[in-house]
């Protein structure tokens, strides 16, 4: 397998192959081979208890509350680090065949939990980072078992994207791999909607089989078979993004419904906006389609994830959006609804970034400046 391989040390880092080792035993399943202890990420193929055989490459950390210097007393962390602080960007293998799933997790063996970061959003990432996360969150997942939550970003200066962190148990584990295996290059919002679905299945079957959480997922998509099977033919990256595109088709669909549009289609070219349309004999107008975050606001305004996840390395500015991408933003409301709705704002309304001249803020709120109905 083409990834690359850390030397570690097996007294320090065993446990944590132990760890994972232990908690798909508990889960029930069948260990048939794992990478030795001095090699990360560690590699673990098992089956499970319903007969299906996975993977798993796990690039797994310790978590602690150890106390630092300037940092609150309440928090929690894991490093993440292999090797010497050398500033390069580390990338976090993913199995094109997709036997395996990739695991980005801080373990801590003494309390029982662990807490794991989206392996997608933060590849490539560097050595070393620090994923903290609160007291508060650690008794709650201890409590239930199973807990998603967003992380509030210590970076200073321009804003990173929104983060979903996911927290569970030993007796969880199994269903974490089924979840972050389902949950691939989702968005944020969608991430934390498929967390909170995963959290919801009977503590009695903790380790349903793919089959049962997959019907669940198709159901919510609101599209019969054939309509799902065409999106599946036409758009390669639909395993990776499947309910971002799944929006798009709704938008498209709630459009071309409008006897006012006289043209409505979808842009399938890596960054350009989603969807072109025309309004009469107007002239052709495009849309940026964007899933609002699952958690809203205190005062419940929800809140868009409008930026790009990746910047490139000389332009940090680049994550953000410019007012001439497109002439429309429409936010989905689905990843707080569950209902296909959505909202509209021309992006000539929208804010200004603070710090990147000539580029739009990713602080977007559906505030009333937005619509429901796309022809104002």
């Amino acid at each position: 397998m083409d990834y690359r391989r850390y030397r570690v040390n097996p007294r320090s880092k065993g446990p944590l192959l132990g760890y994972l080792i232990d908690a798909l035993d508990l889960c029930g399943c069948r260990v048939i081979h794992a990478s030795p202890p001095d090699e990360a990420p560690f590699r673990v193929t098992f089956d499970a208890p319903d007969g299906e055989r996975m993977g798993i490459i796990a690039y797994a950390f310790y978590a602690n509350q150890e106390v630092t210097k300037n940092r609150p007393d309440d928090e929690h962390r894991f490093q993440v680090k292999y090797g010497s602080k050398d500033g390069e960007r580390h990338v976090l293998w993913q199995d094109p065949d997709e036997p395996y799933t990739t695991l980005f997790v801080g373990i801590n063996p003494e309390r029982g939990f662990f807490v794991a970061a989206d392996p997608v959003l933060h590849n490539p990432t560097r050595f070393f980072i620090s994923i903290e996360f609160k007291d508060e969150n650690v008794q709650k997942l201890l409590e239930d078992g199973w807990l998603a939550w967003e992380r509030a970003s210590r970076s200073k200066g321009l804003d990173q994207p929104v983060e979903v962190l996911i927290g569970a148990t030993p007796g969880q584990f199994l269903r974490y791999v089924r979840f972050e295996r389902a949950a691939k290059g989702l968005s944020t919002g969608h991430r934390a909607l498929l967390a909170d679905k995963f959290g919801m299945l009977p503590q009695a079957h903790p380790d349903r089989g793919a089959g049962t959480e997959t019907h669940t997922l198709a159901s919510e998509l609101d599209l019969d078979q054939n309509e799902i099977l065409d999106l599946i033919q036409s758009a390669p990256r639909l395993k990776m993004a499947v309910r971002g595109w799944v929006a798009e088709v709704h938008l498209e669909r709630l459009l071309r419904g409008l006897p006012e549009v006289s043209a409505c289609e979808r842009i399938e070219e890596d960054g350009q906006p989603d969807l072109r349309v025309r309004i009469g004999a107007g002239p052709p107008l495009t849309i940026e389609c964007k899933n609002v975050l699952r958690r809203s606001r205190s005062d419940g305004t929800a809140r868009v994830d409008f930026q790009r996840t990746r910047a490139s390395k000389s332009d940090p500015c680049s994550r953000f959006y410019r007012p001439t991408d497109f002439e429309i933003l429409a936010a989905c409301l689905h990843p707080c609804t569950e209902q296909w709705q959505f909202r509209f704002i021309p992006t000539r309304r929208l804010d200004a970034h603070k710090h990147c001249a000539g580029r739009l803020s990713n602080r977007v709120v559906l505030d009333d400046r937005w619509t429901s109905d796309p022809l104002e």
